[in-house]
């Protein structure tokens, strides 16, 4: 059993803070584009979405180039005795950036539909820029937000090849979900690899589901604008 709860364990907890990094650089990344009118604001949104279509061995390699021991940053973090490649904390990494363009997306977007005049009424009562941001924008875009949190989650939990460029497959210690499918695989080992992914594949469609719902379009941003046309 340990075969399957260490690297399930494991990529929960990858997944996890992997997540947390995307939502929190996502969200501030897409509220400046949602609110920069420039013609350089889809450049820079193409840039920071190319993990979402580059394979992620290329994404794992440049992160590597980054963070290698003989990378600028990574020669930089050494200094101060930290090294994430090879570790569960480069593959955190390694998760978040293939992550991020899924919070980044799901938030500019909700941003974007967050009605512009309830976000002006609150300044011209005196409410500051950081108050309007907490008490308005972010509440309404929040549906939006949390479904692309929910498939930043998702992707997180099944990343596997930056994981593996940045991290490897050292079980126990870097060795995640979708890794040790591989391996088990690799090894002949059926029975195994059948529970694994039988516990990736329901644990993406419920999440899945969850984000369908709470996607604008979805069942449950369609009761909240009924809700909102009902009291008005």
């Amino acid at each position: 059993m340990d075969g399957i709860w260490v690297p399930l364990l494991l990529s929960l907890k990858v997944a996890g803070w992997a997540t947390v990094l995307a939502t929190i650089g996502g969200i501030a990344v897409a509220w400046g584009l949602s609110r920069w009118s420039s013609h350089w604001c889809d450049v820079v949104d193409a840039f920071l979405t190319l993990p979402m279509v580059l394979p992620p061995t290329v994404t794992g390699y440049y992160l590597l180039v980054l963070f290698g021991r003989r990378g600028w940053l990574g020669e930089w973090l050494q200094s101060y005795g930290i090294e994430l490649v090879f570790t569960w904390q480069g593959a955190v990494v390694a998760a978040a950036v293939v992550a991020f363009p899924m919070v980044l997306k799901a938030a500019r977007a909700a941003f974007l539909d967050v009605d512009h005049r309830l976000e002006q009424a609150a300044a011209v009562l005196g409410v500051s820029p950081a108050a309007v941001f907490f008490r308005v924008s972010l509440p309404l875009a929040m549906r939006g937000i949390l479904a692309g949190v929910l498939l930043a989650f998702a992707r997180a939990l099944g990343e596997f090849g930056a994981t593996l460029m940045v991290a490897g497959n050292i079980p126990g210690r870097t060795q995640t979900l979708s890794i040790a499918i591989y391996e088990a695989v690799q090894a002949g080992n059926d029975d195994t690899a059948n529970v694994l992914v039988l516990v990736t594949s329901v644990t993406c469609v419920v999440i899945l589901c969850l984000a369908s719902w709470l996607m604008p379009g979805g069942r449950g941003g369609r009761q909240g604008r009924s809700a909102r046309r009902s009291a008005s």
